[in-house]
């Protein structure tokens, strides 16, 4: 049968799978998953079209280097698991040589994963500073009935895993904002990261930075040394609000100070908009419900919307 380029039967199993709406990590990426898929239909329509496989040889070609790109998957080895809490990990990979992801701020990248058959797409923010040379890192949680995480679990040192992009963004320039204020739920703090770290390591950006980190206890805070590390510089603070914790008594002194228990609710948002130094432009990274309460908390103190960004 294979002598028979023109048989019916082979063109099929050539062509491209139209995507799932799973695999769609709804970033609003460009090009997003279903750009490709029309992309490689089109490609694999004039190959049939002129009986020629070798018309789509170029896709396989482009997914061997080993540089990111938005529109074909790349394969990137592991190079360290590390478990930060019971469901979060952090996942070092490998950079050829002393290469770079060249992250602008806040960008994401699209992880592709197979579970039973079913091809799965997530966004992810690395946390490794965009310039990050031979590696780049990233932040997961594993949530018990995830798809992904099912496939993520599985991971261990030297496995490849596929990513692509990358895509998003924010778009910050040193001093353009006074004050920024950063309100991150639990994984929600991958972004804020890259950007704190270009703030601190340039000596003539001088924004003030309020960084509220929500954790359900202090166990559950990941990143603490990185985090006690720039809340030393003289224009960052960190506060980190503990929904299910009902006492401050058992923390560690360094941390009671500047740690809220309950919820991160409206009163609170006003309390620490009140104590920002200069009128701050927000950040907010979270679960979508999360994202909701912050936005509507913020309308209440009086923050406009074109003084928000969503990630």
């Amino acid at each position: 049968l294979q002598t028979m380029s023109g048989n019916e039967h082979d063109w099929l199993a050539l062509k491209p799978q139209e995507p799932s709406p799973s695999q769609c990590c709804g970033g609003g990426c460009k090009p997003c998953i279903y750009d490709v898929y029309e992309k490689e239909l089109a490609q694999w329509e004039r190959a049939k079209a002129e009986q020629d496989k070798s018309l789509l040889m170029e896709k396989k070609e482009q997914g061997n280097n080993s540089e990111l790109n938005p529109d074909t998957f790349t394969a990137f080895s592991i190079s360290s698991v590390e478990q930060l809490t019971e469901d979060t990990y952090q996942y070092r990979f490998e950079l050829p040589g002393n290469s770079s992801l060249c992250l602008s701020l806040g960008q994401h990248i699209v992880l592709r994963g197979a579970v039973n058959g079913l091809e799965v797409q997530r966004a992810y923010t690395p946390i490794s500073p965009g310039n990050a040379e031979g590696y780049f890192e990233v932040l997961i949680k594993c949530y018990e009935a995830g798809l992904m995480s099912q496939y993520i679990r599985t991971w261990k040192k030297g496995d490849m895993v596929f990513w692509r992009g990358p895509f998003g963004g924010f778009p910050y320039r040193p001093n353009k904002h006074g004050e920024l204020l950063m309100l991150a739920s639990g994984t929600g703090l991958a972004p804020m990261l890259p950007i704190l770290q270009s703030i601190t390591d340039d000596e003539e950006d001088e924004t003030f930075v309020t960084l509220v980190c929500c954790f359900p206890t202090f166990d559950k805070i990941y990143l603490k040394p990185l985090l006690q590390d720039l809340a030393r510089y003289w224009n960052i603070r960190i506060f980190y609000v503990l929904s299910q914790e009902t006492s401050l008594e058992k923390l560690p002194w360094s941390y009671q100070e500047n740690t809220y228990t309950g919820r991160l609710n409206e009163g609170l948002m006003k309390t620490i908009i009140n104590s920002c130094r200069r009128r701050p432009f927000v950040l907010i990274c979270g679960s979508s419900a999360f994202n909701e309460d912050m936005s509507r908390y913020l309308k209440a103190a009086g923050i406009e919307e074109d003084s928000c960004f969503v990630f």
